[in-house]
C-alpha cells in the first residue's frame, strides 16, 4: 500500500482522493481548513509553508498538488505554494503530480498538444508556465520526480459552481428554464470529465513513463454548449433546453465591479473559436479513453 498526499480538497482533489481511498491506499489530504471526504487522513496547513507541507508529505510515494486558489489571485498565491512543493518534493522524494491547465499555450489554431509552446504573455498563465518549467528544471537536474496533468474546463459528478457545466447549468436544465450562459452556445469546445482526471494524475503519478514531461487528461471529442444540453435533456427524456447568451458587452460592464467576471476578457479566446484538446497522446501510451459522453452526461446529472 503506498502513501499518496493530495493537497486540495476541490472538485479534482475530492475525486481523487475517493479514488485512491476506495483502491486500498494510505491517502492524507491537506487543505488549509483541514477538510477531506471521510476514510483518509485530514491535515490542516497553510500550503504555502514549506516545512509544514514537508512534514505533511514525509514518507509519500506521491505528492499531488491539486491546489486552486481563486483565479484573481493566482499572480499573489502560486508563486510560494509552487515553491513549497518543490522544497517538499526535493526534501521527501514523492514523485510530484501537478493538475495544469491550457492556459500557458495561449490561442491557438487547430488541436492543442503537450508539445505545443507555452506562448501566452497573459499574466496568469505565465505563472502557471513557470510552474511547469521551475518543477521540469528539477527534474532534469535529477532532483525531483515530476509530471502534469492537463485538462480542459472541467464537469461531472461533484463539479462546482465554478464550472460552466455545474450547478448554473443542469439545475435550469432540470427544471424546464432558459440556460444563461455567459459564452456562445454553439462553438466547439473541449470538456475533461473529472474522474478521468483523478485517474489520469494517478496514472502519471505511478508510471515512471510519465514522469519528466507533461499530459492532456483523456478527453472526448468537443461539444457545443448546446450539443451537451440536447445529450442531457435526452437522458431526461426531455426537449432540448432553451439558452440564453449575455451580449460580450454587457460582461464587460460587469466585470468593473466583479473581480472574476473582469478576467473573462483573458479567457474569451477560448470560448468564441474552437477550443480543442488532443488527448491520444496519454491515450495511446497508457492504453486508456476517455470515460464515453453518455455515460459523463448521465452521471453529472446524477451529480
Amino acid at each position: 500500500m503506498g502513501k499518496h498526499v493530495i493537497v486540495g480538497s476541490g472538485q479534482v482533489g475530492t475525486h481523487l482522493a475517493v479514488k485512491l481511498r476506495d483502491l486500498g491506499q494510505d491517502v492524507t489530504v491537506v487543505t488549509r481548513s483541514g477538510s477531506g471526504p471521510e476514510g483518509v487522513t485530514k491535515v490542516a496547513a497553510d500550503v504555502a509553508d514549506a516545512a509544514r507541507l514537508t512534514e505533511a508529505a514525509k514518507g509519500a510515494d506521491a505528492l499531488y498538488n491539486c491546489v486552486n486558489p481563486k483565479y484573481h489571485r493566482w499572480l499573489t498565491d502560486w508563486p510560494p505554494m509552487s515553491a513549497a512543493f518543490l522544497a517538499a518534493a526535493e526534501s521527501t522524494g514523492a514523485v510530484l503530480a501537478i493538475l495544469g491547465n491550457l492556459y500557458p499555450y495561449g490561442p491557438v489554431t487547430g488541436p492543442m498538444t503537450e508539445d505545443l509552446p507555452l506562448a501566452s504573455r497573459s499574466p496568469k498563465a505565465m505563472v502557471r508556465a513557470k510552474m511547469w518549467q521551475d518543477a521540469l528544471a528539477l527534474h532534469e537536474a535529477s532532483r525531483i520526480r515530476v509530471t502534469e496533468v492537463r485538462g480542459s474546463d472541467f464537469f461531472g459528478p461533484g463539479a462546482t459552481d465554478q464550472s460552466y457545466l455545474g450547478s448554473r447549468f443542469i439545475d435550469p436544465l432540470k427544471a424546464g428554464k432558459t440556460i444563461q450562459l455567459v459564452w456562445p452556445a454553439d462553438v466547439p469546445h473541449s470538456w475533461t470529465y473529472l474522474p478521468d482526471v483523478a485517474d489520469a494524475l494517478i496514472t502519471a503519478a505511478n508510471d515512471e513513463r510519465a514522469w519528466g514531461r507533461a499530459w492532456h487528461v483523456p478527453t472526448n471529442e468537443p461539444m457545443t454548449f448546446r450539443q451537451i444540453g440536447a445529450g442531457m435533456a435526452a437522458v431526461l427524456g426531455r426537449p432540448e433546453p432553451k439558452m440564453s447568451v449575455l451580449p460580450w458587452p454587457v460582461l464587460r460592464v460587469a466585470g468593473l465591479f466583479n473581480p472574476l467576471i473582469g478576467e473573462f476578457r483573458h479567457i474569451r479566446y477560448q470560448f468564441v473559436a474552437p477550443f480543442v484538446l488532443d488527448s491520444s497522446a496519454f491515450q495511446r501510451t497508457f492504453d486508456v479513453a476517455p470515460t464515453p459522453v453518455d455515460e459523463a452526461l448521465k452521471a453529472s446529472l446524477a451529480g
